[in-house]
């Protein structure tokens, strides 16, 4: 009896390797990641975008990264129309010992936005907030670093939910009077693990009590909560795995925010194999363009509003810096990708049901490129804008 259903588990796991097998050949793609500049991008259709507002997500690191100054370098991308631009407040540059908080950088930005005349999207943080390496909790707040594979709950980190919700209150209280500011966004993919990097998680206890203070400091403007879509079947069986007892960010924010935020990367680099890359390429076929309807229904049907927070116009390869190769394009994210992500975003809008917002993200790329002599990012941006 025991050999028999050890038999029979070896063949049920190896027939579910199969069944596995054949959507993650059809879903990885061996490639050159440097690929010749070209001219494709500009005869490709573009969409029209109804009553979404087009925006993107300004980086401050990713500015220094590419040694970029972020004055000019907002100054460059806010003199294109956009309508709504998505910015950062940082735990740890905000408050950098105890008692202090300098919100000098982050006033400077808003004040440039509002000149130009868009809208913002501000994120609050506190723990986790976008742009690389996504965790911003200062060292003083956290006492020690957070174990690797735990919760991170308001009932065993007391103190760090004491410090996040006061930074909270203190921003909201601070920038609620500026009507540009037309929602907050409360943590960034909050309850999914912190990349590769970590394996810890905020509860979403956590994230509800900081969900509270917003609203009892705030209860006028909607808050935004973002999650990572899975687009091949490999990242989707991960996602579930790691989040499975509570929930991916997704589904946490469909359940407490008002506007539900996609990050949108059909895209990107897994592996360096010799000189090429394996990359996830599957967000475009069937069955996941079938899966990703029917979550974006699930969601709809919880009267919840849809957004892209972050919709992928940035290369995405194996390193943490996009390489920008002069004459080439990176595989993960050429011109027209950005122009083809946005297409394929905006067919799940509807005018019933609209996306409230698309945001690009790689902006501070873009400038990198056009400074760098190819201004072809820039110019696909430019005719989604302009023919949107």
């Amino acid at each position: 009896m025991r050999r028999s259903r050890a038999a029979q588990l070896a063949a049920g796991v190896a027939m579910a390797a199969g069944v596995l097998a054949v959507p993650l050949m059809l879903e990885t793609r061996l490639a050159k990641p440097e690929r010749e500049t070209d001219d494709s991008w500009q005869r490709l259709p573009i969409r029209p975008r109804g009553q979404t507002l087009l925006g993107f997500s300004f980086r401050p690191h990713q500015v220094k990264a590419f040694g970029l100054d972020a004055q000019a370098t907002l100054k460059a991308l806010l003199a294109h129309p956009f309508d709504l631009v998505r910015l950062p407040a940082y735990w740890n540059q905000i408050e950098t010992e105890p008692g202090r908080f300098d919100t000098g950088d982050l006033d400077r930005q808003l004040e440039a936005v509002e000149r130009a005349g868009k809208q913002v999207i501000l994120g609050l943080g506190a723990v986790k907030n976008f742009g690389y390496p996504e965790f911003f909790a200062p060292d003083h707040q956290l006492g020690g670093p957070l174990p690797e594979g735990s919760l991170v709950r308001a009932s065993t980190h007391a103190a760090l939910l004491a410090g996040a919700t006061s930074f909270i209150r203190r921003l909201v209280e601070r920038y609620r009077d500026r009507t540009s500011i037309v929602a907050w966004q409360l943590e960034h993919e909050a309850v999914d693990p912190l990349g590769v990097e970590h394996s810890w998680r905020l509860g979403v206890d956590f994230v509800q009590r900081e969900l509270d203070e917003i609203r009892e400091a705030d209860p006028s403007r909607p808050v935004m909560m973002n999650g990572f879509l899975p687009t091949s079947s490999l990242v989707r069986l991960s996602q579930w795995w790691r989040t499975r007892d509570q929930g991916d960010s997704l589904e946490v924010a469909s359940r407490l925010a008002d506007i539900v935020g996609i990050d949108y990367y059909p895209r990107h680099g897994l592996l360096a194999v010799g000189k090429r890359t394996l990359y996830l390429d599957s967000g475009r076929l069937a069955w996941q363009t079938a899966l990703t309807r029917n979550l974006l229904g699930d969601i709809r049907r919880k009267g919840k509003r849809l957004m892209v927070s972050e919709g992928q116009a940035e290369p995405w390869e194996v390193v943490t810096v996009p390489p920008s190769p002069e004459r080439h394009a990176m595989f993960s994210c050429r011109p027209g990708d950005a122009i083809r992500n946005y297409n394929t975003a905006m067919e799940w809008s509807a005018p019933e049901a609209p996306l409230y917002a698309y945001l690009f993200w790689g902006a501070e790329y873009w400038v990198l490129r056009d400074r760098s002599g190819d201004p072809t990012y820039m110019q696909a941006i430019s005719r989604i804008l302009a023919e949107a």
